[in-house]
């Protein structure tokens, strides 16, 4: 099956420089900056901001405030848009509900289910994360220029149309 010897690799630049980890990097810092603005945030409850701050809140916890409908979703929808299994967004909505941000209420279409819902806190929340999505945006266009950071959204929104089509669905 493996008649063939192995190829010696002599130059793994492309491991760090490949596209992917790129796109990786460039959205892990991405988030960071974003948190930072909301710790730093005066409208955010103070309770958050420090949890933002202290670094407790993360990318993982972000998934929530990107997915979460205005209206609330329900734990299997919320965790199927995030990509992520049931089980694993079920503990970040049980430590975001913890933390003051989401409370779980009764489903008005389904009474065996629970829809998740964005607290007062949560909404604070949510509107310091828009703010700081757009200023984390506008440094991004002021350091790479308009016409970079445009093809940038465009080819990234075309590659990652098929996702959001799945996560749609």
């Amino acid at each position: 099956m493996y008649d063939k010897p192995a190829q010696t690799i002599t130059d793994d630049r492309w491991r760090s420089g490949h596209l992917g980890r790129l796109m990786g990097l460039a959205l892990r810092r991405f988030d960071e900056r974003v948190l930072h603005l909301i710790a730093h945030d005066p409208n955010v409850p103070l309770a958050l901001s420090n949890l933002a701050a202290r670094a407790q809140v993360g990318a993982a916890h972000v998934h929530i405030t990107r997915h979460l409908g205005l209206s609330g979703s329900r734990l299997t929808d919320l965790a199927h848009q995030a990509g992520m299994s049931k089980q694993a967004m079920g503990d970040l909505v049980s430590q975001t509900e913890a933390w003051g941000l989401v409370r779980r209420e009764p489903d008005p279409l389904d009474a065996r289910a629970k829809r998740v819902v964005f607290t007062d806190s949560g909404l604070l929340w949510l509107n310091a994360f828009r703010d700081a999505v757009a200023q984390a945006e506008a440094e991004f266009r002021a350091q790479v220029g308009d016409d970079v950071a445009t093809v940038v959204a465009l080819g990234l929104e075309a590659y990652g149309s098929e996702a959001l089509e799945r996560a749609r669905r």
